[in-house]
């Protein structure tokens, strides 16, 4: 309610800025840790189990509610982090599978047809059905928005109850991971991470110079994942896998990392954001201060400095 409809406009037009962040957190971030996780694969540092579960984890969408925190913590953007965070999680829902079988490829387990169909009864179904909800029906709004509280606890309950049952089917068959693959992957998890908020950041301060607002949004919009629709992606694509939680792990792990690592960068995030915002209005002050001067000022000065130069000559 806070932000102004002006404010979400704006943020739809920015379609290179929309664009790039999307292809970063799409493209890039799956690219880079596809290519990372096949070379531990090659010196077998690492599982097939572990390492296809790290290009999974970076083949998803952006997260929606953290990414909307730490954008206002660090003075982002918050209209440009809405509109993405709504958008990424829907062309997600199409983009990431197809991600995950390009890069993985398609098992004699996997049928497409199911896999699109399982995602549109557990995913967009829900979905279309809240909107509708809240824009038609005013009393389920109200019982919403008054209950909101309780059904965030039911939200992240079922979310835990889903990963369990996942795990239990892991435990249950036996997996090609020991304990030592894990805390390798947890590590190479943050390396990773780390890595490409750097690149994004470098990027963003190239080509968003004058932005300092979008620089912050994107930090986060570029680099994170969703664990609310991942895990049920994750687990639409390989229900009857017995890996199925060791694929879904490397994004239990990414998650509250990138949770940590935000929320320790988001002060200073935000100081740079409100020094560039104070450079760039005195910037504006003093063009509009020259672009204020009257002909006559302007004749004043260039014969005042002709005048000194013939003085000095």
């Amino acid at each position: 309610m806070g932000i102004k409809t002006e404010e979400f406009s704006k943020a739809f037009t920015r379609f290179y800025f929309n664009f790039f962040l999307q292809a970063f957190n799409f493209g890039a971030v799956s690219g880079i840790v596809f290519g990372f996780s096949r070379f531990m694969l090659a010196v077998n540092a690492l599982p097939q189990s572990l390492a296809d579960g790290m290009v999974i984890c970076a083949s998803l969408p952006i997260t929606v509610n953290m990414v909307l925190v730490l954008t206002k913590s660090a003075g982002g953007d918050e209209a440009s982090a809405i509109f993405n965070a709504a958008f990424g999680n829907l062309v997600g829902v199409f983009l990431s599978p197809a991600l995950i079988l390009g890069y993985l490829g398609v098992t004699g387990d996997i049928n497409l047809g199911d896999v699109f169909f399982k995602l549109g009864l557990r995913v967009v179904l829900p979905i279309a059905i809240g909107q509708l909800l809240q824009k038609f029906v005013t009393p389920a709004k109200e019982f919403v928005k008054k209950y909101k509280k309780y059904f965030k606890q039911a939200q992240e309950y079922c979310l835990v109850f889903i990963v369990y049952t996942v795990f239990c089917k892991t435990f249950k068959e036996g997996s090609d991971a020991s304990a030592g693959d894990i805390f390798i992957m947890i590590a190479l998890q943050f390396v990773m991470l780390s890595f490409v908020m750097v690149l994004a950041w470098f990027s963003l301060r190239i080509l968003f110079r004058d932005e300092p607002k979008l620089q912050a949004m994107g930090l986060f919009g570029c680099t994170h994942k969703t664990v609310a629709m991942g895990v049920p992606l994750i687990n639409a694509i390989y229900e009857s896998n017995p890996l199925v939680g060791l694929y879904t792990l490397p994004l239990l792990i990414w998650h509250p990392m990138q949770l940590v690592i935000g929320s320790a960068v988001a002060p200073r995030v935000a100081e740079y954001v409100e020094k560039r915002e104070e450079e760039l209005r005195q910037t504006t002050k003093e063009v509009d201060e020259e672009s204020d001067e009257s002909p006559e000022q302007a004749l004043q000065t260039l014969e005042a400095g002709e005048s000194t130069a013939n003085e000095q000559s």
